[in-house]
């Protein structure tokens, strides 16, 4: 179980920190928060359930997000997006073939959508169409067939919190912003106190 924990937590410690973070959070504040837009987030299988995780907590502080399933989309969900949002596009291969479907029917739909993407692969296809890449560094599962996504899942979740704890700064959310988007549970009522 160490040996887990620390393969993982050294993953994260080596995740490459770059100025492209501060140009994903600059994108999501001014199509989101200035404009009117919002995020829209994708993956397929594992990474698909990171982004639906990472649209419900930008939701939750203050940046309208939803999750669109990349084969749905291609079935009507695509009606979704619209022009002023952004997409956040999960993939680790970068080569995920829904998501690179994807990318090009929304970019039929509107020329004008910007996509992030994080991938495990910064040479990919993906990658290389991305308005702003964040690589994850490429770290090895800890499966040990080396194929379950273990690690590169840690790491996209921990990325994501990077972006919505950044947004978060960049917009300067309150908690009172907080507690009208949370009325029950014990976040509804901590954020409540004084």
């Amino acid at each position: 179980m160490k040996e887990i924990l620390e393969a993982e937590s050294k993953a994260i410690l080596n995740i490459p920190v770059t100025d492209d973070y501060e140009r994903a959070v600059e994108l999501i504040v001014e199509q989101v928060h200035r404009r009117g837009g919002k995020l829209v987030t994708s993956g397929m299988g594992k990474c698909g359930q990171i982004a639906d995780n990472i649209a419900t907590t930008f939701s939750s502080t203050g940046i309208p997000a939803i999750f669109l399933h990349p084969s749905e989309a291609q079935h009507g969900d695509l009606g979704v997006l619209q022009g002023n949002d952004v997409m956040l596009l999960l993939s680790n291969s970068g080569r995920t073939r829904e998501i690179i479907s994807l990318l090009a029917l929304a970019r039929d739909l509107y020329k004008q959508v910007k996509f992030i993407v994080i991938t495990g692969n910064k040479d990919s296809e993906l990658a290389s169409q991305a308005d702003v890449c964040l690589w994850t560094g490429g770290a090895p599962e800890v499966c040990p067939l080396g194929l379950t996504p273990t690690t590169s899942t840690t790491m996209m979740t921990v990325m994501g919190d990077v972006l919505v704890v950044n947004t978060m700064l960049a917009t300067r959310f309150t908690r009172e912003q907080y507690a009208l988007r949370h009325h029950g549970g014990y976040l509804g009522v901590k954020a409540k106190e004084v």
